[in-house]
């Protein structure tokens, strides 16, 4: 007895994966995207909704769950069945800044998720009013520096990526710039086409329509490499300031409750996901970089990340009040 019942044991805990997903075959995948229809993470999201369905034979749509600076997008996942049908795809700040900007969030990304795979890396631009005399950050800065211009600089909230990349920019010229924090990426935009703002640091998806309009000039990109799609914007690091260097990357993550074999198959169909060749394209196409990950890659990554940025919001007192 004692015999039969450790192979039925064991039996039971080999096919516990597979049970998982046939039971989850049924029901359809949705992608939780914290962040409201039309931004550039539900873009990623609805680019990558139809090649991941192929590749999981499953149908997947995309949901909206905005507010609380992600915490809604990620408890609608860690509420849901750990069995692969919730996926959260997230930006850099709901997984590795807001564990420090909120101290109190309801979510921690070690315990409560598994990461899934990158879907893509995400530089921050600067850009400005097209009134704005500079041709570049370098002579946007000399001039701060001369008296020439006093400028507000806006972001999409305190402790966004855009606020960070501004905290960057100030440690590399000494500068101590007026910061205005906006709820968000829209309003941003209207006020600083209007002139209402100097300059903003934004994701280079949110701004390549505006750059390639006339509507915004771009002064410097926050990266090692100058982007493909703007080859004439020169880095900060070129134009002398080391170190302003944002990656606001996109990924996918489940409940930590969701059984290894699933997360793999996951991101093999991910990875299937963001290198179709439409997917592809369309991704490059706005402007963010295709990139998928192991599950192992992505989580040392968040691991950096969240060490990178803590560092820099400690040591520049950042908080949310």
């Amino acid at each position: 007895m004692k015999r039969r019942t450790l192979i039925a044991l064991t039996a039971a805990v080999l096919a516990a994966p597979t049970i998982a997903l046939a039971q989850a075959g049924s029901k359809p995948v949705r992608i939780i995207v914290s962040f409201n229809a039309g931004g550039p993470v539900d873009t990623m999201a609805r680019t990558l909704a139809g090649p991941l369905g192929q590749a999981l034979g499953r149908t997947v749509i995309v949901e909206n769950k905005p507010g609380a600076n992600g915490a809604i997008g990620a408890n609608e996942v860690l509420r849901s069945d750990p069995d692969g049908s919730a996926i959260w795809i997230t930006s850099v700040g709901a997984a590795a800044i807001n564990p420090t900007v909120y101290p109190n969030l309801p979510y921690n990304m070690q315990r409560d998720f598994a990461p899934v795979s990158l879907v893509a890396n995400n530089v921050e631009l600067f850009v400005v009013n097209t009134k704005e005399p500079a041709q570049d950050a370098a002579e946007f800065v000399a001039n701060i520096k001369s008296g020439k211009s006093s400028p507000a600089i806006a972001s999409s909230g305190i402790g966004s990526i855009p606020h960070l990349a501004l905290a960057q920019l100030e440690l590399a010229t000494g500068l101590n710039l007026l910061h205005v924090p906006y709820n968000g990426m829209a309003p941003v935009l209207n006020d600083l086409m209007g002139g209402q703002v100097a300059g903003v640091f934004a994701d280079v998806p949110a701004v390549m329509n505006h750059v390639r309009g006339g509507r915004l000039k771009p002064l410097g990109i926050a990266s090692p490499t100058r982007h493909p799609l703007l080859p004439d914007v020169k880095t900060f690091q070129e134009q002398g300031f080391p170190n302003v260097d944002t990656n606001n990357w996109y990924a996918m993550f489940v409940s930590a409750k969701t059984p290894p074999a699933v997360v793999e198959q996951l991101n093999t169909a991910v990875r299937a996901a963001v290198a179709d060749p439409e997917a592809n394209a369309k991704i490059l196409q706005s402007g963010a970089e295709p990139k998928s990950s192991t599950p192992q890659e992505l989580a040392a990554l968040l691991k950096a990340d969240t060490d990178k940025w803590a560092k820099l919001i400690k040591d520049r007192n950042i908080e949310v009040k």
